[in-house]
């Protein structure tokens, strides 16, 4: 086993967007329905190019050691090797915020 810490990606509901943040601590929350991430990882300022959708997170999660997610807001965890870029997109189509009514527009 390599002495690397674990790097997780989760992706997770907010607001009508879509989260994805990378995250080196996930564990279940003494809170009852909740996760709770910790240690968030973000792109240091060594490139040239600046990701506006990572700066966005970078300011909303400052100063945040940990972050409590409803498990219903979770759409994905996955345990990664290498980071990518964290971001805020719109959710498509094909997700629905739960409780799921057909036919009733929100």
């Amino acid at each position: 086993m390599s002495g690397q810490q674990p790097l997780y990606r989760i992706q997770f509901m907010n607001n009508g967007k879509n989260y994805q943040l990378y995250v080196r601590e996930i564990v279940q929350s003494a809170l009852f329905g909740f996760i709770e991430i910790a240690d968030f990882v973000f792109d240091s300022q060594t490139t040239v190019l600046v990701d506006p959708s990572e700066e966005k997170l970078k300011s909303e999660f400052a100063g945040v050691t940990r972050s409590y997610i409803p498990m219903h807001a979770v759409i994905r965890v996955d345990a990664v090797t290498e980071r990518g870029s964290a971001r805020i997109s719109e959710l498509g189509d094909n997700v629905a915020v739960f409780p799921y009514l057909p036919g009733k527009k929100p």
